[in-house]
């Protein structure tokens, strides 16, 4: 499995908007965070999570590529499980279902970081380390609020036994760890 340090080497290769790189990094925390309260290999979920948009450029985002273009790039680099789970974190593209706890766990918690990020911009500080988990789940029943946040995956953390307000609190705390690369 690739390490951490040439993970980001990778990404940075193929990913170059800094929001997009934000993105990958939050992804990565809540991923370790999951993977530290599910009992799971917490290097390999988080390399996952940084990992999961490497193709996001080269598809310029399609539904309908984004995903299964990443296995070119990854394909050998990584394990199984962890391909798996980022070409299913869109399964617009592979048009099946997310089934595992790895696929669910991918797929909400790299959602769960716009609206987390979308949150903390709305406060006077854009800090997050003033915003409170349950402005957050306030939020998720807002569906004009950042409505691009697809809240039916975030809620797939359920499928893998973490309550909403639980798993909104893991997540915040995950990016609340790496604010300072967040810029947040």
């Amino acid at each position: 499995m690739i390490s951490r340090e040439a993970a980001i080497i990778l990404l940075q290769e193929n990913v170059k908007t800094e929001n997009m790189l934000k993105h990958s990094y939050a992804s990565e925390a809540v991923l370790r965070a999951i993977a530290t309260h599910l009992n799971q290999n917490e290097d390999e979920w988080g390399i996952a999570g940084l990992l999961h948009d490497v193709d996001v450029e080269i598809t310029n985002a399609d539904p309908k590529t984004h995903g299964p273009a990443a296995s070119k790039i990854l394909n050998g680099k990584i394990t199984d499980d962890m391909l798996d789970a980022i070409v299913m974190h869109n399964e617009i593209a592979t048009g099946l279902e997310r089934t595992t706890v790895f696929q669910h766990a991918l797929a909400a918690g790299e959602t769960i970081t716009g609206l987390i990020t979308a949150t903390t911009l709305v406060y006077p500080d854009k800090k997050i380390a003033s915003i409170k988990t349950k402005s957050v789940t306030k939020r998720m029943k807002q569906k004009a609020f950042a409505a691009s946040v697809n809240r039916e995956n975030i809620l797939e953390c359920e499928k893998i036994g973490i309550p909403i307000n639980e798993f909104a609190e893991l997540s915040v705390n995950a990016m609340k760890g790496i604010s300072d690369v967040l810029g947040l």
